[in-house]
Formats: C-alpha cells, sequence, structure tokens
C-alpha cells in the first residue's frame, strides 16, 4: 500500500498546489482589485442591452428565437467539416444523406425567412 501512495504522491503534491494556488490568486483579486463600478464599465458591452438591475426583466422573444438559430445553422457548420473531410471514404451515400439534411435546414430557414422571425425592429 505504501509503494502505491508513493507512485500518487506527485499527483497529491501537483493537486495541492493546483487548489493552493487557485484560492491564492482568487483572494488576492478580491482583496486587491477595485470595486468602483462607473457608466463605462456599466455600459452595454456586446448583447446590445443597457445594463439593469433586475435579472427578471422580460426579453423579446425574438432574442430567444435568433439566438436558437444561430445555435442550429452553427451545428450545421460543425457537421460540414467533419462530413467533407471523410466525403470520399463515404461515398454517395453518405453524400446524398448530408444533401437531405442540408435541404431539410433550408426549408427550415426559409420558412423562418419567410415568417420574418431573423427581422429585428
Amino acid at each position: 500500500m505504501a509503494d502505491l501512495l508513493k507512485e500518487y504522491l506527485p499527483i497529491f503534491i501537483f493537486i495541492g498546489i493546483a487548489l493552493g494556488l487557485s484560492v491564492f490568486i482568487l483572494l488576492l483579486s478580491y482583496f486587491r482589485a477595485p470595486l468602483k463600478p462607473d457608466p463605462e464599465k456599466l455600459s452595454p458591452y456586446e448583447c446590445g442591452f443597457d445594463a439593469f438591475s433586475d435579472a427578471r426583466i422580460k426579453f423579446d422573444v425574438r432574442f430567444y428565437l435568433i439566438a436558437i438559430l444561430f445555435i442550429i445553422f452553427d451545428l450545421e457548420v460543425a457537421f460540414l467539416f467533419p462530413w467533407a473531410i471523410s466525403l470520399r471514404e463515404i461515398g454517395m451515400t453518405g453524400f446524398w444523406a448530408m444533401m437531405i439534411f442540408l435541404g431539410i435546414l433550408t426549408v427550415g430557414f426559409i420558412y423562418e425567412w419567410k415568417k420574418g422571425a431573423l427581422e429585428w425592429e
């Protein structure tokens, strides 16, 4: 049992140093960082919304719709890359399967476009 613990000792030392260093850095930043919010820090950054105090404010449903559409089409691109790399190995069956997949996504995109879901007023 002692030999087994000797083999794991470097791992335990590494975990201890990592935990100690992370706690030290968190405490240091808590005590050293100035906590003075100003108008520049509270201004909208990338989301475009003004800063607000209540987290339970109602957002427009179009915001969520566009976010979901972004995720769907982002995943489409994630599927296209490995498909393009392995196209020779998967043959015509894989090619037509991806064409069906892209067709379904295209029909959905056109539907959303025609319904005006991508219009922001």
